[in-house]
């Protein structure tokens, strides 16, 4: 069932449900069954960095990915999770072929897709990705928000993020996002450590929107080569 698609979307792949997974007893088994328990807190050493975007396909997964790539490569344990979104294995393949040791997501907490559920669901799950992560030896973590600022489950994390972040990148997809995106950030009290994204494919867009925001804006290959790295040393918070 869709409610709304882009113009550019060609119709919906249509499925015939033949039957529903049940246990012994005939009971229709569901993800909530197999969720793991939310741990008791516990927080990465080394921080946790959240990826935040100005919208959908701005560069958040790619960002998250080379942030873990950068760290990787320094020796340490990485890591990754995605709080929101739906079902799908290419964020995770993509954090374990950057080099993520440890990879958690709102799937693992019994949810195949996080639209409907409530604020309070996914801001325990946020914390509970954390947890585990850290619990499971990750030294940093690196947790990605889906969807963009705007969308309501998105900014409601996002006004989560005051004493749990250690960090956040924004990812954008031109220099106006990332001014509007920073100014959001701001208002909700967040103040944001670099910027990157798909923006970071132009040069020129990356002048204009370090020269608007004071911040750093880092692309993948930045992050990999050693922005990450900074990014904990807070060598990439302005002046």
């Amino acid at each position: 069932m869709v409610a709304s698609a882009h113009s550019r979307r060609s119709g919906p792949t249509e499925l015939e449900v033949l039957g529903f997974l049940t246990d012994q007893s005939g009971v229709p088994l569901s993800l909530e069954d197999f969720a793991i328990p939310l741990p008791p807190p516990a927080t990465a050493e080394l921080g946790t960095v959240v990826v935040v975007g100005s919208s959908m396909n701005a560069g958040k997964t790619t960002t998250a990915a080379a942030l873990v790539r950068g760290w990787a490569r320094a020796g340490l344990h990485v890591g990754a999770g995605k709080v929101t979104g739906s079902g799908s294995g290419k964020d995770r393949w993509m954090y374990e072929d950057a080099g993520a040791a440890e990879i958690v997501d709102f799937l693992d907490f019994g949810m195949p897709s996080t639209f409907g559920y409530p604020q309070e669901r996914l801001r325990a799950t946020m914390v509970g990705l954390r947890d585990t992560l850290a619990r499971r030896g990750a030294s940093v973590v690196v947790l990605e928000i889906a969807d963009g600022l705007l969308q309501a489950e998105t900014h409601a994390l996002a006004a989560s993020l005051p004493g749990f972040a250690d960090g956040v990148v924004l990812a954008v997809t031109d220099a106006l996002s990332a001014v509007a995106g920073v100014e959001i950030m701001h208002d909700l009290g967040v103040p944001v450590r670099a910027v990157s994204g798909l923006l970071t494919a132009s040069p020129l867009a990356s002048r204009e929107a370090a020269e608007a925001t004071g911040l750093d804006v880092l692309s993948p290959a930045e992050l990999i080569a050693g922005g990450a790295l900074d990014l904990l040393s807070g060598a990439t918070v302005p002046a």
